[in-house]
């Protein structure tokens, strides 16, 4: 059965294949020149007329629409939520290959379907820390989403490649991306949903080192004051039974139960998502603000504490339980309570087992910071053992990652402190190169603000 192209190539293909004339397929109840119209792609048939056309083809109105019989349709729906669940709470170098075949499934013929497929190849991409791919495929999506809105939303593509660019270095488009994705949240005056904390996670990204009162880090406090960081319920077992539930109807031919099923999975792991997402947001805000001094100690300790609360729940978070306490362990510091700074740094040093990471250095730079505020003689050993971890981090490090870059220039700031000028310099030098400045001007001194 001819299925290739538009609605139009499909009534004309099944109209030929049965040599039926125009006037023949019109019949009583249409004209051969509308008939010629939606041959031509200048009409859509409504689904009245679309129901009539296919039933004179001997073809069933969802593969006149679509392209697709209804079972090839749900067969192909199904796949997209197994992979998204793939994506979410699986592998998601499996997940790609899952989006890639479907889009090779829907083709063309279904431009939808495939449109949705190569988004989620993109993001399982992200997912994977692809970057130089993903950046293509998004952007090839969102040249796609200009030319058909029909099937694509431009705003969440433009989100996605501020994320992307900003953690590939290109600080310059990731800002331009998110300001002209702030233009388009403000006038719809979105402060709620997956798009809007979305958003705010790239914008605390890209305007870190802004004043808090710039349009960007001010729409991430509304974010934040108006939606908090809630609570999170580890439901990962019922997520996957329902999964397995999915692939077991599946299996058993019931597809219409598997997609009931996969989209009952997806559901129920909405909530844990966005308390992820908010809790990231409040982290990093935490972190900013404490820094700046320009907001209420008190009040970054609570979003840090919130964020902690949200990743100490879920065992596979250990990391980013680990960051949010080495960041509440910033703020108690910044607060003058060192003990308490002390004792959180100690955790998170304790939850990572000593493995070398941005956070594990950031939490022996505290220990530092508490050894200087306590007056003793050890802060040096300690900024060494910091600058072993960041060197060990060196061999995986194949592009910019202005994390360990802020870490380097941090560990320079305090090596300034405790009198090591020449670990000082080093360290800033470090810091530009991690940041992508290749410098070789060896001797000359490092504004340490242009790794901010």
């Amino acid at each position: 059965m001819p299925s290739q192209g538009t609605i139009g190539d499909r009534v004309r293909g099944l109209r030929l294949s049965r040599r039926m004339s125009q006037a023949q397929l019109a019949g009583p109840d249409l004209s051969d020149s509308y008939v010629s119209l939606i041959e031509s792609g200048k009409r859509t048939p409504t689904p009245v007329v679309a129901r009539l056309l296919a039933e004179r083809l001997g073809c069933t109105t969802e593969f006149l629409l679509h392209g697709i019989e209804p079972r090839q349709r749900i067969d192909t729906e199904l796949g997209l939520r197994h992979a998204e669940l793939e994506l979410q709470h699986g592998d998601p170098s499996v997940a790609a290959e899952r989006f890639g075949e479907i889009v090779k499934v829907a083709g063309e013929e279904n431009a939808m379907l495939a449109a949705h497929a190569r988004l989620g190849r993109a993001r399982s991409l992200e997912s994977q820390g692809k970057l130089g791919p993903a950046v293509e495929a998004f952007e090839r999506l969102r040249r796609e989403a200009a030319a058909h809105p029909e099937r694509l939303a431009d705003l969440p593509l433009t989100v996605a490649l501020s994320r992307c660019y900003q953690r590939a270095g290109d600080t310059l488009r990731a800002h331009d991306l998110a300001a002209h994705a702030l233009a388009q949240v403000n006038r719809l005056a979105l402060t709620q949903g997956e798009i809007a904390v979305d958003l705010a996670a790239s914008l605390v990204e890209t305007e870190s080192g802004r004043s808090p009162h710039s349009p960007g880090l001010a729409y991430v406090q509304r974010i934040l004051s108006v939606n908090g960081v809630p609570a999170a319920v580890n439901r990962t077992a019922e997520i996957h039974s329902l999964w397995q539930a999915s692939i077991a109807a599946a299996e058993g031919e019931d597809s219409a139960l598997a997609v009931r099923l996969a989209d009952d999975a997806i559901a129920t792991g909405r909530p844990a998502r966005m308390a992820f997402r908010l809790a990231r947001i409040a982290m990093e805000w935490a972190r900013l603000t404490a820094a700046l001094g320009e907001q209420s100690l008190d009040e970054a300790g609570k979003l840090a504490a919130s964020a902690s609360e949200v990743f100490a729940k879920f065992p596979d978070r250990a990391y980013e339980h680990a960051k949010s306490l080495v960041v509440l362990a910033y703020v108690q510091l910044r607060s003058g309570d060192a003990d308490k700074a002390a004792h959180l740094a100690q955790s998170a040093l304790d939850a990572l087992n000593n493995q070398a990471s941005p956070v594990a250095a950031t939490a022996h730079l505290v220990l530092a910071e508490v050894a200087l505020a306590r007056g003793e003689d050890n802060a040096a050993a300690i900024l060494h053992s910091a600058c072993q971890l960041l060197d060990a981090l060196r061999p995986g490090l194949s592009a910019p990652d202005r994390e360990v870059a802020r870490v380097w220039r941090e560990l320079g700031d305090l090596y300034g402190r405790v009198g090591a000028g020449e670990e000082q310099m080093s360290a800033y030098r470090r810091a530009l190169e991690t940041a992508g400045v290749r410098s070789a001007m060896v001797g000359v001194t490092v504004d340490s603000a242009l790794v901010r």
